[in-house]
């Protein structure tokens, strides 16, 4: 028994080559809107006027940059996530037993007329 390979189907393209590319494709125009096209300029509010001072004064400039690298920084509870789990239990853990303590040593006195 001979197996031969089935031919391509005759819907297939040839494959492409760099010499042969397909066909452009037209799409129909985008009609947009004139207020799409043109849009009106930006409004000169207080805080654009604030803006271009701080972008014209290179000190200003380089303050409000030191503070965008500070803001973005890792943080070292970013860096160790579970240092400051464990060490934010017992942080927990403490204050509370100390305030129930606290509120017993109060009741304590309370009962006893001291207070």
């Amino acid at each position: 028994m001979i197996i031969r390979p089935l031919p391509p189907p005759p819907h297939q393209d040839p494959p492409m080559t760099p010499d042969r590319r397909p066909a452009h494709e037209h799409r129909n125009p985008v009609d947009l809107p004139d207020w799409m096209r043109h849009t009106t300029p930006t409004r000169r509010t207080p805080a654009r006027l604030l803006d271009d001072l701080v972008e014209r004064r290179p000190g200003l400039n380089a303050a409000r940059r030191a503070w965008w690298r500070w803001r973005d920084r890792t943080r070292w509870s970013d860096s160790h996530p579970h240092v400051v789990a464990v060490v934010s239990f017992v942080v927990a853990a403490v204050l509370g037993t100390a305030a129930v303590f606290g509120a017993y040593y109060l009741l304590a006195l309370a009962l006893r007329g001291y207070y």
